[in-house]
């Protein structure tokens, strides 16, 4: 299994949004490292879903649902299908990801502009600690 992060603006679209789907196509990623990282989702791996913007905070775990595809909007790019797994009791901030030594090395501090990116299985399972 591998280990995801997926970034959305909350104002465009949100865990909420999401919850009330259940389960949705993860498109529009205009980066080509990003494209390539959806390439490497496979079904059945866990992801963060992480509200970026002014709340920069993990608010959820989604499962992808259906390995990538072509995006509908533009078939030059990929897509994924998400699912929602479960809400998080507690988010965990960026700062408090930023505070904790161990996840210092996490590519969403060095290329925060990343709106897909994969984890170390210990980066996931801390972030799920300090849920609680």
């Amino acid at each position: 299994m591998n280990y995801w992060m997926v970034k959305s603006e909350p104002g465009s679209y949100s865990w909420e949004d999401f919850k009330k789907k259940g389960e949705d196509v993860w498109d529009g990623v205009r980066n080509y490292q990003a494209r390539n990282f959806l390439r490497d989702m496979r079904l059945g791996d866990l992801v963060l879903f992480y509200h970026s913007g002014k709340e920069k905070e993990v608010v959820g775990i989604a499962e992808v649902s259906e390995e990538s595809f072509p995006d509908p909007s533009n078939n030059d790019w990929l897509a994924v299908r998400l699912k929602v797994n479960r809400s998080l009791k507690n988010t965990v901030s960026l700062q408090a990801i930023k505070s904790e030594d161990a996840l210092s090395g996490m590519l969403m501090l060095r290329q925060s502009r990343l709106s897909v990116m994969p984890l170390e299985k210990s980066e996931f399972d801390l972030i799920l600690k300090m849920v609680s």
